[in-house]
């Protein structure tokens, strides 16, 4: 409906105009295939003519469960030295790989190999980035170490926003009661999201924020469920009562009844409020490291600023959150 191209050309198949249709799955499978070459082919191009290049390699399972190794490059963008034009950084992806192993030794073979099918030089090499797992980052068997014994010019950056999601992953582990605070809150979650009816409880209660599902590597992404609670915790609680109340099985009416006792105590509203000051200003920190525009410099000043507002938050700001919590609890009767 949105290309006349191929409207005419369907039109002219259904009129027996013409019998080579080219709808089939394989010449279809072949166009692509055809198509992904020659973008690739210029990608490869654009590469070549920077010269100097960083390579971004990242491994995550997809929905069979097989590892999928994806290769990207990034390069400075001269414009033909184009004095109108400032230079750019581009990041182009190469490919997707399935692999069976995970170990440093077989990806850098695999890097290596690809990148010498599509004729890019190791040499040339300037940049590595990649996450801070131990056969990525390792400092005798990980693919960083393997790069740089080859060419010593391949210097590896850590990723500094995922650097600081391990921080917090860490810090978190360390504390017994940051890790109950935590739990609580996604068995919170669980509890709703694992019936549509109490998902709809929840959101007839809550109408403004709701829960969200985080990710273990994203610990910035939990702000909002703690933003959620922070802000409609009396709502949330009425609906813990109200899937206590509704529920058939005896399992989910004491474990929604446990959940409604366990936040309407201090120590939950106090961890609450402390999470929320937290978590609100490492995101912000967070997501700036993401953008793609982030300068080395701006995001220096920032983890220093970070690391400042943590310093007075440890002196000062635990005695706040006692009084801000207060506030919660005897506006909520707790």
């Amino acid at each position: 409906n949105f290309d006349p191209v191929i409207i005419e050309h369907v039109k002219r198949i259904t009129n027996a105009e013409t019998h080579v249709h080219y709808l089939g799955h394989d010449i279809q499978n072949e166009f692509i295939i055809l198509m992904s070459n020659n973008i690739r082919n210029k990608i490869i191009d654009y590469i070549k003519k920077a010269k100097y290049y960083t390579i971004i390699m990242d491994c995550t399972p997809d929905i069979s469960h097989n590892e999928q190794l994806s290769i990207m490059v990034r390069v400075v963008n001269m414009y033909d030295n184009d004095q109108s034009k400032c230079p750019n950084i581009d990041e182009y992806f190469l490919d997707f790989i399935s692999v069976s192993s995970t170990t440093g030794l077989n990806l850098s073979n695999i890097l290596l190999e690809n990148l010498n099918k599509f004729g890019i030089n190791i040499m040339d090499c300037r940049g590595q980035a990649y996450d801070n797992g131990s056969n990525m980052v390792g400092k005798y068997q990980g693919v960083q170490s393997r790069i740089l014994n080859k060419n010593p010019r391949a210097f590896f950056t850590a990723c500094a926003s995922h650097n600081l999601n391990l921080v917090l992953r860490d810090s978190v582990k360390n504390s017994v009661q940051a890790s109950t605070f935590f739990g609580t809150i996604q068995r919170v979650y669980s509890i709703f999201a694992a019936s549509t009816s109490r998902w709809d409880i929840l959101n007839k209660h809550c109408e403004f924020l709701t829960l969200r599902k985080w990710y273990e590597t994203r610990w910035e992404s939990r702000v909002n469920s703690v933003k959620a609670l922070r802000y409609q915790l009396p709502n949330i609680i009425e609906a813990l009562e109200e899937v206590s109340r509704e529920a058939n099985d005896t399992i989910t009416k004491s474990e929604a009844q446990s959940l409604a006792n366990e936040l309407s105590t201090f120590e939950f509203v106090l961890s609450l409020v402390i999470w929320y000051n937290i978590l609100i200003e490492v995101n912000v920190v967070s997501k700036s490291l993401q953008g793609k525009n982030i300068d080395i410099d701006i995001s220096i000043k920032m983890l220093e600023s970070l690391l400042i507002f943590l310093r007075t938050f440890r002196q000062t700001g635990f005695e706040n959150s006692i009084i801000t919590a207060k506030e919660i609890c005897e506006d909520n009767c707790i």
